[in-house]
């Protein structure tokens, strides 16, 4: 394991699940953690957790939802001002709706969250991590996007809903933008992965009611636990090994082969250019 010893990692999706552990085993090998939360009671808790194991580190929790706007490129001005060197980024926080809602940018609720939020918080986060470099960027995909293809023409899912469906194209996507990112990178200094953790057993679906809930609830007692699920992340901030590794997909701490409409480089430039429109950057 690489000496984290002075390093400052950003983390969303950190007050729970897989976020919450690799937060904890991070600051346990010395990092400063920068938490980015939705609920300040969550957050709070996580950030006394990290205290109390790493008292002398000046840990810190930022509080934004993560699926508007403004928000999100309010956090990530006002963590760029504060950091003006980021070792890592771990974009990890996600979630899956149904029915369909929309957000007040006019944006469906699960790519808004799971694909926007990573975009923009990267983006405004490049300088920091430039900066910092030799630095990384970490994004949890997960293998539910084998089964998805990105319909440009409908990038809000306005036909034919299907929560995990949309679900399943948030996390191409996610490997789409981090393959683009590792391009645009190339010679910073800044690495870009991605990973799938497995199926793990958090609170992921239990914001949702009805069938869908059921389903995840019944084959979350098939599910590996979080500390299971959080070790890739934690490979791909901490060793030395995938430090020279940039644009690939991890699974168990392995490149993987990611599926072929993961590996389509006019797609991904395609998204990019879309995502930059949607968020107004």
């Amino acid at each position: 394991m690489a000496n984290m010893n002075g390093r400052v990692v950003v983390l969303t999706g950190g007050t729970s699940g897989i976020g919450q552990v690799a937060a904890e085993a991070i600051a346990a090998m010395g990092a400063r953690l920068i938490l980015v939360a939705r609920d300040p009671a969550r957050g709070e808790a996580a950030l006394q957790r990290l205290r109390t194991q790493s008292p002398g580190a000046a840990h810190a929790v930022y509080y934004a939802d993560l699926s508007r706007l403004k928000q999100m490129k309010q956090v990530a001005a006002e963590i760029a001002a504060a950091e003006p060197r980021i070792d890592v980024l771990i974009n990890n926080a996600g979630a899956l709706f149904t029915p369909r809602q929309v957000t007040e940018d006019g944006l469906e609720l699960t790519f808004a969250t799971n694909h926007v939020s990573y975009f923009v918080l990267t983006h405004l986060l490049r300088e920091p991590l430039i900066a910092a470099a030799p630095a990384r960027i970490i994004n949890t995909a997960s293998d539910a996007h084998r089964n998805a293809r990105i319909d440009f023409d409908d990038l809000q899912s306005e036909k034919g809903y299907r929560g995990f469906g949309v679900y399943s194209r948030s996390k191409l996507a996610n490997v789409l933008f981090t393959r683009e990112l590792a391009r645009r990178l190339e010679g910073t200094g800044v690495t870009a992965n991605s990973l799938h953790p497995g199926f793990v057993a958090t609170r992921f679906g239990d914001n949702n009611r009805g069938i869908s809930s059921s389903v995840i609830g019944f084959l979350k007692k098939f599910a590996i636990t979080p500390e299971k699920g959080a070790e890739t992340i934690i490979y791909l901030a901490t060793s030395d090994e995938p430090a020279s590794m940039t644009g690939r997909y991890f699974v168990k701490c392995r490149v993987a082969t990611p599926s072929k409409q993961a590996q389509d480089d006019e797609a991904a430039k395609r998204l990019w250019q879309a995502t930059m429109r949607l968020a107004g950057l």
